[in-house]
């Protein structure tokens, strides 16, 4: 839409007296569309939307001709689409929306209403006619970016649920019911029918197998998912989503997971969540399209990512009835899982439940069933010839048959969801010397929640105990064999997770050093840049001593400058990094960028110049902290090494001369290259996050060849900006001094140990590097190698990846692993 038009639609919008809000509430299309094309920035929209605005603003003809201009006298320009449904939020109004595959999900939902609305404000069906819409740049782009996502999501959950032996020997039996009334939206708003249609009966009873049929016979595309802890919500999920991806044709929109625990809708819309989740475990989507928006973002915006929301429970408490108030203002299609209770008390205090949802509740196991399962499991029936073949759980069994007395009643009920069967499982069919019937023992275990927790409790100390890990694992499990070291390290870990609000899911390998103290995070930022410093200092001074270009000063001299240096220039980046920690900007991510000489803002299309400008400002800023730091610490070495006296005065002018030049110089510096590098990055490849050892890789990568651009670049930038600065204040400070040899060695030092320093504390993989690998091993928090006792860890089955990230197999394991830390 052109600037014209948009005007004109806002001159009818204002002319009609509505708001933007009641314009999107009487036409059914967003407010978020409606802003979009009266600024103009929406440049791919539907020839029906914009009648839709025209219908609900009563234009007369000739203003209808205006406002529909551009779509109707282009026609050679268009790409012919499947028949477009009337959703409240269209897929095409996004600038980036473009149909790209026939969806094989459900239909689409109707325009949007209230459930009371009167039948004369409630828009047309939609017609079954093709829709002509306009093909932009971008379309190909999305579809690309839609084809290539879909997958990569269908090769990761394929492979994680090999990894959880879902299939081993067989899935286990989860069903489902229809959730209570209550708890459902009604049948009619379910199926968008119109105020006098009959709702039909929906089919919301089955099990793993017809997930995909069910949610396809429900009209809005919109499906809660409830159940117990443990009764196999995330296996559905991840079931759903395979068997959807499996289709002959790549579904549109495509299914993704997202853990929803960490979302808060106070700070946080739903679109940037999703967005901002896309980015983390998929780097490229970073790429930029025409308008600024990244690849994740207009995916998003495009209605072309099926939101699958794992964990609405994880939300914190407080939160969910905001959660489910902002999910309930959209009607974009999602599935949505969350444990019974949690959700019911979200619907009661937000009063509706999310609206358009039909609703199912998992059904809990019967004894047949694991009379079916757990004889199937016992792979240490057959021991070379000891005893007479009797399984380990055929006395269990008979008495959870015959349901006799208390003991095997409760422990039925212990049993009745997959988590606690697969924790039995690990315990008794897994590891030899152990005998289930302990299971039945009311005085070790006078209530069911004893039960539970003894099977929480020896889950850990069996899978290290089970085997030592083959060689395609990893060969590295041998090292973490001893299950109270794995206690303490897993121990913390969880604990780490449960230290805001409420309990985090996702243990991501950046962020596990940012629940220290701050005042320890200040210190180690001091310690390690300090030490970066003082050795680039002692190291150039050394070669230039070597090759006779540096001043002969002793060995305790050259130490003693380095130190005075080090420390400095450290405090500056301690003052720095704690001011960064007020304003909560510390919490480095890792990078989704890669430096590229053919970049220059092309690859990732953002405008150069902003991408400089925004970049120069930070750098600036913090450069110029750190040239006062050194500018002190010359200061100092000066103040010591002068053999006559200067008057304070004197002394006190030297000192902020230095301090002015110093910080400008190694300020600018610090702004020009950093400023110049952002033009040059480009999105990571497709496959740079397949799991969290591979983001880690290639983010360690990334930080090394950062750390070799900006060596040289730094020391060059000193260097000139040196001779800029001084050629300026020349004569308006005094007379000033650059000579070549101090400027190459001041830069040489910045460079090495600045870059170093950079690295190290700033980055997502020099935090790691620092706190991780250094820090929490060295307090016996962590093993040395965090990484391969992670990756064990998740081989042996206690965690497992959600895109990017690790998680611990469930919510109620790293609650006890962390209760157990704590105690």
């Amino acid at each position: 839409m052109t600037d014209e038009q948009g005007a004109l639609l806002r001159r009818l919008r204002k002319r009609a007296r509505l708001t933007q809000e009641q314009l999107a509430e009487r036409s059914t299309v967003s407010v978020r569309t409606i802003r979009r094309l009266e600024t103009g920035r929406s440049t791919d929209h539907r020839l029906r939307t914009l009648h839709l605005l025209a219908d609900a603003l009563g234009v007369g003809t000739e203003e209808r001709r205006q406002l529909t201009d551009t779509l109707e006298r282009a026609p050679e320009d268009a790409v012919v689409g499947p028949p477009e449904p009337a959703p409240s939020v269209p897929a095409s109004e996004s600038p980036e929306a473009a149909p790209v595959a026939p969806a094989v999900g459900p239909p689409e939902p109707a325009p949007a209403a209230p459930p009371d609305a009167p039948a004369s404000e409630l828009p047309e069906p939609a017609s079954a006619a093709p829709v002509v819409q306009p093909a932009t740049p971008s379309a190909g782009v999305l579809a690309d970016a839609a084809a290539s996502l879909a997958r990569e999501v269908r090769r990761r959950w394929q492979r994680e649920e090999g990894h959880r032996r879902v299939h081993d020997p067989f899935p286990l039996p989860v069903r489902w019911q229809p959730a209570p009334a209550g708890l459902m939206d009604r049948p009619e708003n379910i199926q968008r029918l119109q105020p006098g249609d009959t709702p039909r009966a929906l089919r919301l009873s089955g099990d793993l197998r017809g997930v995909v049929a069910a949610y396809r016979s429900i009209a809005s595309g919109r499906l809660v998912i409830l159940g117990r802890a443990g009764s196999g919500k995330s296996v559905l999920a991840i079931k759903f989503v395979l068997d959807l991806l499996a289709a002959p044709t790549a579904p549109v929109p495509v299914p993704v997971i997202f853990s929803i625990g960490a979302w808060d809708p106070t700070t946080t819309t739903l679109r940037d969540f999703l967005a901002g989740l896309l980015l983390r475990d998929h780097p490229h989507l970073a790429r930029r399209i025409p308008g600024g928006s990244t690849l994740a973002a207009a995916l998003v915006d495009a209605d072309l990512i099926l939101p699958v929301l794992d964990g609405f429970d994880e939300i914190a408490e407080a939160l969910r009835a905001a959660a489910l108030e902002t999910l309930n203002a959209t009607s974009c299609p999602l599935v949505l899982t969350s444990r019974r209770d949690e959700y019911a008390r979200a619907v009661r205090a937000a009063h509706a439940p999310l609206v358009w949802a039909a609703g199912i509740e998992l059904t809990d196991l019967g004894v047949e069933d694991l009379a079916a399962y757990l004889p199937r499991t016992d792979r240490l029936v057959a021991r070379g010839g000891e005893g007479d073949g009797t399984g380990v759980w055929d006395a269990v069994l008979e008495r959870l048959r015959a349901r006799d007395t208390a003991a095997s009643t409760r422990l039925a009920e212990v049993l009745r969801t997959p988590l606690m069967v697969i924790l039995a499982r690990t315990m008794y069919s897994e590891a030899p010397g152990r005998e289930p019937e302990e299971l039945l023992d009311t005085a070790r275990f006078p209530t069911a929640g004893h039960l539970e927790e003894h099977l929480l409790a020896g889950f850990v100390p069996a899978v290290y105990r089970r085997r030592a890990l083959e060689r395609a694992d990893g060969g590295r499990g041998q090292r973490y064999r001893d299950p109270d070291q794995a206690l303490r390290w897993l121990g913390y870990l969880a604990h780490s997770l449960s230290q805001g609000t409420h309990d985090q899911r996702d243990l991501a390998w950046w962020r596990i050093g940012q629940n220290l103290r701050t005042a320890t995070r200040v210190l180690l930022t001091v310690l390690v840049s300090t030490g970066c410093m003082a050795a680039a200092t002692l190291l150039v001074q050394g070669v230039a001593a070597a090759s006779g270009h540096g001043e002969p000063i002793g060995w305790g001299a050259s130490v003693s400058y380095a130190l005075l240096v080090g420390v400095c220039s450290g405090t500056a980046f301690g003052i720095t990094y704690a001011a960064l920690t007020v304003v909560g900007r510390t919490a480095a991510v890792p990078s989704r960028v890669r430096l590229r000489l053919s970049a220059a803002g092309r690859r990732t299309g953002r405008r150069p110049v902003r991408t400089f400008l925004t970049r120069f400002g930070f750098m600036l800023l913090g450069g110029s902290v750190l040239g006062v730091g050194y500018s002190w610490s010359v200061a100092l070495m000066s103040v010591l090494k002068i053999d006559y006296a200067l008057s304070r005065t004197e002394l006190m002018t030297i000192v902020l001369i230095n301090t002015l030049l110093y910080g400008l110089i190694i300020g600018l510096t610090a702004g020009l290259v950093f400023g110049t590098l952002a033009v040059f990055e480009s999105p990571m490849d497709i496959t740079a996050a397949a799991t969290p050892i591979r983001l880690l890789s290639v983010n360690r990568t990334a930080a090394g060849r950062q750390l070799l651009v900006l060596v040289p670049a730094l020391g060059l930038g000193v260097v000139l900006c040196g001779y800029a600065v001084v050629f300026l204040f020349q004569g308006l400070l005094g007379t000033l001094l650059w000579p070549l040899r101090g400027a190459v060695l001041l830069g040489a030092t910045g460079g090495l140990g600045g870059a170093a320093a950079y690295v190290l504390v700033f980055t997502a993989w020099g935090q790691w590097l620092t706190v991780s690998r250094v820090w929490l091993p060295m307090t016996r928090r962590l093993p040395w190698d965090t990484v391969a006792f992670l990756e064990d860890a998740y081989q042996r089955g206690v965690l497992r990846q959600a895109g990017a990230v690790y998680q611990f197999r469930h919510i109620r394991l790293q609650r006890h692993l962390a209760r157990t830390y704590r105690e």
